[in-house]
């Protein structure tokens, strides 16, 4: 007896499915994920709609987490978790760049990998989930990517950069500091990716980060470096 083969499902189902959300006006959705450079009908005004979303979300979340901090401490928490590194995290593990619309010359020059690009993206969705529904469905779907986030959230260091968190882990444990060097450069001039690498010889850690900015792309390496950090010690643990 011949066996029933299972309906292969939609790559844009698969991201609904990741999102916790499916959209009634799918075309919604497709424009959260096209860039200015592959059509006119672009992500921009959801991305500024989806900005706004995610700041507020993540301000209750943090007002319920943390009900001892003050709103200053809890102000440099929210910028620490809304900014660019945190999305493009959470771009990566939505394995976004699958879904997004660019243009050739920015497909040639790593659009998909760019994090402005995946960070403006991963609000356009929070935007358009608004548009589509209200705002308790896109809070809901900011907080469920979020939640692995705020589960290991240190309020101590929060904030903290990852360049600075690093160092400051290496030297707790008398390491040298980390070396950070730029491996390449692409795009035009008014829109570089820098890729930079993050070396740790002392632990066998080798990383490359991406950024608009050398600044930003050694801090993507380091935050990297970390994960490979906490691999070791829990490696190291279970030994």
């Amino acid at each position: 007896m011949a066996r029933s083969r299972k309906p292969e499902v939609s790559p844009i189902e698969t991201l609904q499915n990741e999102l916790g959300y499916h959209f009634a006006d799918k075309k919604l959705l497709r424009q959260a994920l096209t860039h200015r450079s592959y059509a006119a009908d672009h992500n921009e005004r959801l991305e500024f709609l989806g900005d706004g979303v995610l700041n507020c979300t993540i301000a209750y979340c943090l007002f319920k987490q943390f009900p001892e901090l003050k709103e200053g401490e809890l102000s440099r928490i929210r910028a620490h978790l809304v900014r660019q590194e945190t999305l493009v995290m959470i771009a990566q593990a939505l394995e976004l760049p699958r879904y997004l619309f660019l243009g050739e010359g920015e497909l040639r020059s790593g659009g998909l990998e760019r994090p402005s690009i995946l960070a403006d993206a991963v609000e356009a969705i929070f935007g358009a989930i608004f548009c589509d529904a209200d705002f308790a469905c896109a809070q809901a779907v900011v907080t469920k990517l979020y939640a692995p986030i705020l589960a290991e959230l240190d309020p101590n260091t929060a904030g903290k950069d990852a360049k600075t968190q690093l160092q400051e882990r290496l030297q707790a444990q008398k390491l040298p500091v980390p070396k950070y060097d730029i491996v390449n450069t692409t795009g035009a001039a008014h829109e570089q990716l820098f890729i930079v690498s993050c070396d740790i010889p002392a632990l066998n850690i080798h990383t490359q980060g991406q950024g608009s900015t050398r600044r930003l792309g050694e801090q993507h390496a380091a935050s990297l470096a970390m994960i490979q950090l906490d691999g070791i010690k829990k490696s190291a643990k279970r030994s």
